[in-house]
């Protein structure tokens, strides 16, 4: 019986189908291939450092093993003691040196690790970071691409961080059970496959458990981030006043248990089912180890082998052992993350497979005219488009207004002019030529954006406005402080503890936190500092008081100039000086022409304008 969570689509809680021991096992260099390039990639020599001690560590094991049988069979010759420890002494020395060597090795290991694993943390995140800044923007309306995004970010990096330790591990571990399995050899050949077959069960269980919680992983993904979305309602400040004026801290709670009640039933029964495989493989490894014991008993017994080179071989098995058990650990970890890891490396093939087309012909620096015909689109994974067939023409310097109820299709037109998206249907271009061809860098250079929710940079307010351009050069901060006069912003800095310099963020010890009209503000001032032949205003002025609204309007009539500018808004009374007014219904124009003009059509713009005057009248 599946249980379901309501607003999910589907039982993503419900198991694939693992696969089986042999299938993951023949995987296994595929997944850890990538894990081993990067390793090489970001830190060559500490990696070549660590595989020639390790490999010096385990040659010191093995013949430290044939040094101990040399010391056994001198004590254990006939002859009086102090004749015998006498002998031993050279094979003592050797012991001890061998030893030392091993010891050396091991913290020389530690060392260069310590140098290996900040280095392939570093590179692994900037892989990933500029993946994600390549894709274009439809790309993060992927489903399918923002689950995969959030694994390798979440999952990915975590498990490829900790990937390098294990390796090394399992390096380590290889090399000491080479080293064991050598020595055992010289004793006597039929060692070494005895204890290869006591190696088999918890290999086994090793393999099935890994890949039984990495299939769970992924059958958890949306349901785990559906819990942290809830979590970060619950402990984050921002939504905290809303929460406790609708009293919804009990529905808050209640949706929580709902989601995470379901998550622990399959946490717990992947882990009780992994619980299950290893504790059988330890017991079949534990019955075959002392079969091995009893076969070495039986092999002296009959005189197949000498009683020193028995001794060495018990001392050679207990290391195999120990050797063993670290590398069933180190292999099963770093199988796990190795799943994960494979996460992260399918990210960036898909991330590469959508970047954004490199090159191409410069965009106009200030384009003349900007045609649409039959432009369409439609998001990823979306049943109707969102935009059809548009087409519209806009001149430089005029002012365009886009208008309509919410989910007209405002901001998705805005965002096609600004390249932002490409259409799915239709074309777009600038003085005749396809957008689709331009270079998008150049495309992006020419425009302005301010959104109606602007990002909230976790820096000083300086840098919040030299954001729009941030290779802008600016002696003396000139332009800046004329942008911030021009949007009203320079007021919000005067108010500023530490002015330019303040932290505007309170996650931070001396953070300072904005209104939603001062930060619109310094949005404002970050559109007029970046400057372009082509402005687009997507509900510049929502969040801000009327004498403000005023201000930013009267700001941009004065800066238009010879600019084109989209003005996105549903405050009719704000386009009435418009060159061109459109208003979407649907996806679609359903009317154009000016205020006066619209007005006259007595159609839908005549009368959410009346509903809008007819407001303002009655307060």
């Amino acid at each position: 019986m599946e249980e379901e969570v309501e607003g999910l689509v589907a039982p993503y809680w419900h198991l694939d189908r693992p696969d089986g021991p042999r299938r993951t096992l023949r995987r296994l260099p595929s997944l850890t291939a990538p894990v081993l390039r990067l390793i090489w990639e970001s830190g060559r020599l500490p990696a070549l450092t660590i595989l020639v001690l390790q490999l010096a560590a385990g040659a010191a094991t093995a013949g430290g093993l044939l040094a101990t049988t040399a010391v056994l069979e001198e004590l254990l010759a006939s002859g009086a003691a102090p004749d015998r420890l006498s002998a031993a002494v050279p094979g003592l020395a050797l012991v001890a040196a061998v030893a030392a060597l091993y010891g050396a090795a091991q913290a020389a290991v530690e060392l260069a690790r310590a140098r290996l694993e900040p280095a392939l943390r570093r590179a692994a995140e900037e892989r990933l970071f500029t993946a994600a800044l390549g894709v274009q923007l439809a790309d993060f309306d992927d489903v399918d691409f923002y689950d995969g995004l959030h694994r390798a970010r979440d999952r990915g990096l975590f498990h490829l961080d900790r990937s390098a330790g294990n390796t090394i591990d399992l390096l380590g571990a290889a090399c000491g059970v080479t080293a064991a399995a050598a020595g055992l050899a010289v004793l006597h050949p039929l060692l070494v496959p005895l204890l290869a077959v006591s190696v088999i069960p918890e290999a086994w269980a090793v393999l099935k458990a890994a890949r039984l919680g990495y299939a769970g992983m992924r059958s958890m993904v949306t349901l785990n981030r559906r819990v942290d979305m809830l979590a970060e309602l619950a402990t984050e400040r921002e939504p905290a006043g809303e929460l406790r004026a609708c009293q919804a801290q009990p529905y808050v709670l209640a949706e929580y248990r709902q989601a995470a009640d379901v998550l622990k039933a399959q946490e717990t029964r992947v882990g009780l089912s992994m619980a299950r495989i290893r504790t059988a493989g330890r017991a079949a490894g534990g019955a075959a180890m002392a079969g091995v014991l009893a076969v070495l008993g039986l092999m002296l017994h009959s005189g197949w082998i000498a009683p020193a080179a028995a001794g060495t071989a018990v001392i050679a098995v207990r290391v195999a052992a120990a050797a063993l058990r670290q590398l069933a650990q180190a292999a099963n970890q770093l199988f796990e993350q190795a799943l994960y890891v494979a996460d992260y490396h399918d990210f960036l093939a898909d991330a590469e497979a959508r970047r954004r087309p490199a090159g191409g012909t410069a965009a106009p620096r200030s384009p003349g005219r900007i045609t649409l015909h039959g432009v369409g689109f439609t998001y990823p994974g979306g049943r109707s488009p969102a935009l059809e067939g548009i087409d519209l023409t806009i001149h430089a310097g005029q002012t365009i207004a886009l208008v309509g109820e919410n989910g007209s299709g405002k901001t998705t037109l805005a965002r096609l002019l600004a390249g932002l998206y490409r259409p799915t249907g239709g074309t777009v271009r600038w003085d005749g030529l396809d957008t689709a061809g331009l270079d998008p860098d150049t495309v992006a250079d020419r425009v302005v954006l301010v959104p109606q929710h602007p990002v909230r940079w976790p820096h000083d307010a300086r840098t919040n406005v030299r954001m729009g351009r941030h290779d802008r050069p600016d002696p003396g901060d000139l332009a800046l402080h004329e942008a911030a006069a021009l949007a009203a912003a320079d007021d919000v800095v005067a108010g500023l503890s530490a002015g330019w310099r303040t932290l505007l963020s309170k996650q931070f010890r001396g953070g300072h936190e904005l209104s939603a009209g001062q930060w619109q503000r310094l949005a404002v001032a970050r559109g007029l500092f970046r400057d372009g032949p082509l402005l687009i205003w997507d509900e510049p002025t929502a969040p801000l008081d009327a004498k403000a609204e005023y201000a930013v309007y009267e700001t941009l009539r004065k800066i238009a100039g010879e600019r084109t500018v989209l003005l996105i808004t549903h405050r009719l009374t704000s386009v009435r000086h418009a060159d061109r007014i459109y208003l979407l219904h649907r996806g679609r124009i359903a009317e154009e022409g000016t205020h006066e003009e619209l007005l006259a059509l007595r159609g839908r713009y005549a009368e959410l304008y009346a509903l809008q005057t007819g407001k303002a009248a009655r307060r």
